[in-house]
């Protein structure tokens, strides 16, 4: 058992362990940075650098069936080789402080890096002046969201995550009386209304928005900059039998995607037509199982928060004969009734409010002469960042810095004081 354990150790201190993994880092780096052309930048991400295990990968339009470690494995090795060398191969003395500051910098650099990657999570609030918020939306995720009154002066959300809808599968959750069978799902999709007088093809279903819009399989896209629109047939199945077939889709309840809508048709068609299009658009889909409405959306999913934040105003000057952004600047007011803080702030591009552990950033504004021009309330969106291990680059940097520091000053003094003596 010793010599398993002894043989165990020196394979974790040793340095060619170092360099392997090094190299699989470089290679899973080229995998993965060729792999964005083809499956996008998040895809990419979530496949070779988000997985312990790669199972295979592609490589120039060839899938290669080839086992490869993932990033978060060779972070982790990397990590415990580090540790185990920074143990046994180095002892504690006066003259190598400075070199154990800087392993113990690294160390705390990994750690947090992979702290950071696993439970670092990222939204969006999105509100025109005036308007309050107390929840955050996804960039890149939904939810099919069933809403009900709770009786006390309320609301009852029950949310389903978007990764559960999948074609022929049914959803049963235990705070809704009746089941849902998806009966097609599209991870991207694309819309359009049905005008009158036009030679439409047969709407997907008669109930709700399908009568006004037709809704068709879009191909899924890879750029970063742009948005996967899901769109599901659903048919809801309650104790006595179905309720219909209805369409959810995140054309109708994603304020970005609807803002984009709108824009479009003002173009083509006006204000006023804009106005009675974006309204069918958006109108609430709900039915009725056990003596209680049910309103729901396919929507971008959500995370709420024990406080609120109201725009008051938002800001948007650019740099004077040009379009160059100078300043974004949001004033909000924080309203928390746990705590009973009700105070303005304000939120600018270099200035985030860090609150409750969620930094708020300054990130798009649609605000200004050209928001006014266009007809379009001001409006701001701040970035949430909630990562708790926020603090640990700097602190290990800083270790990092003092230890090389810290060194060179040793190897500085003695190498003056044998100057002296000569």
């Amino acid at each position: 058992m010793r010599t398993l354990v002894d043989r165990l150790i020196k394979i974790f201190i040793s340095l060619r362990l170092t360099v392997v993994l090094l190299a699989f880092a470089i290679l899973l780096v080229f995998i993965g940075t060729l792999a964005q052309v083809d499956e996008g930048l998040y895809n990419a991400q979530a496949r070779y650098f988000r997985q312990w295990i790669i199972f295979g990968f592609d490589l120039f339009g060839h899938n290669i069936p080839l086992l490869l470690p993932g990033g978060y494995l060779i972070g982790t090795m990397l990590l415990l080789n580090l540790v185990a060398a920074h143990l046994y191969r180095f002892q504690l003395s006066t003259k190598k402080i400075g070199i154990q500051l800087v392993h113990s910098g690294v160390i705390l650099l990994l750690v947090g890096q992979l702290a950071t990657d696993m439970l670092a999570h990222e939204s969006q609030i999105r509100f025109v002046e005036g308007e309050t918020k107390s929840y955050a939306e996804s960039m890149r995720n939904y939810e099919l969201a069933f809403t009900s009154d709770s009786g006390t002066d309320g609301e009852e959300i029950v949310a389903i995550a978007g990764h559960q809808l999948m074609n022929g599968g049914d959803i049963q959750n235990t705070n809704l009386p009746f089941t849902i069978h998806v009966k097609t799902f599209w991870k991207n999709s694309e819309s359009s209304f049905r005008a009158p007088m036009m030679k439409n093809e047969p709407p997907l279903t008669s109930n709700g928005v399908a009568s006004s819009f037709d809704f068709s399989l879009a191909a899924e896209t890879k750029n970063p900059d742009e948005k996967n629109v899901p769109t599901a047939l659903i048919e809801i199945i309650g104790k006595n039998g179905s309720l219909g077939d209805w369409v959810v889709s995140g054309w109708t309840s994603d304020d970005e995607m609807v803002d984009a809508l709108r824009q479009t048709y003002m173009q083509q068609l006006g204000a006023q037509m804009t106005q009675k299009i974006i309204g069918q658009l958006t109108q609430p889909q709900s039915i009725e199982a056990n003596g209680k409405k049910f309103t729901f959306a396919l929507r971008p999913e959500r995370v709420y928060y024990p406080f609120s934040l109201e725009l008051l105003k938002a800001t948007h000057t650019v740099y004077e004969g040009t379009e160059i952004p100078k300043d974004f600047r949001s004033r909000v007011q924080l309203r928390n009734s746990q705590t009973g803080e009700n105070r303005e702030v304000e939120i600018s591009m270099n200035h985030p409010l860090r609150y409750a552990g969620l930094t708020f950033y300054q990130y798009q504004m649609d605000a200004g002469q050209a928001a006014r021009q266009a007809g379009r309330l001001s409006s701001s969106t701040l970035q949430v960042v909630h990562n708790p291990s926020w603090l640990t680059p700097y602190v290990g940097c800083a270790l990092v810095a003092l230890g090389l520091v810290t060194q060179f000053m040793f190897h500085l003094v003695g190498f003056l004081s044998k100057r002296r003596m000569k």
